[in-house]
């Protein structure tokens, strides 16, 4: 992708959502993303929910270990704030953001950034999380990724908790949850 600009010299954003369960990939696919655009010469900005904390306060970091460095921020508006006049914007664990996550992405698509976000599409029961579905109707490119199931093999798009911790945001990771396909989710 590149950063699109019409015959006034314009430029041109657009958002880019990344969707799918825990351990299909979303956070190796944001980084990606973002590692190619720093590789462009484009300059990129990184945020996530600063109550994020499993791997590391200030990267984004995937189950694989890959990292890149990244702004935790207390509320979506910040993003605004702190992305100035980058190319590229990331934001990672789009779910746990605030509800004004998704006019901020708004925002920053009229600004003419390209706005790459991953996230959780849906809660370990299987339903719509945070902004997340609102996020993927005004995206203008989504990829829904998939893992494995760790029962039987099939792709799993269910964020199975595998603890008792009560609540819809219960931060983990093998730990506490595992893909599971929805057959296998219901056993």
């Amino acid at each position: 992708m590149f950063i699109e600009q019409n015959l006034t010299g314009e430029r041109r954003g657009w958002i880019e959502v990344i969707c799918g369960s825990m351990f299909s990939g979303k956070t190796e696919e944001l980084i990606r993303r973002l590692k190619r655009a720093k590789i462009a010469n484009l300059k990129v900005e990184i945020y996530k929910p600063a109550t994020d904390t499993r791997y590391d306060v200030n990267k984004v970091v995937s189950h694989d270990a890959n990292s890149i460095p990244s702004s935790p921020v207390e509320h979506s508006s910040k993003i605004i704030e702190l992305a100035g006049d980058a190319d590229v914007v990331g934001i990672d664990e789009a779910q746990f953001f605030d509800d004004g996550i998704l006019e901020v992405c708004e925002i920053l698509v009229m600004k003419g950034k390209r706005v790459i976000v991953a996230g959780l599409d849906m809660d370990y029961l299987g339903k719509p999380f945070g902004k997340m579905p609102q996020l993927l109707a005004v995206a203008d490119f989504i990829t829904k990724l998939h893992a494995i199931c760790v029962q039987c093999g099939h792709l799993a798009n269910i964020s199975y908790r595998t603890s008792d911790e009560e609540g819809t945001v219960v931060l983990g990771e093998k730990n506490n949850y595992e893909p599971r396909c929805r057959v296998c989710a219901t056993k």
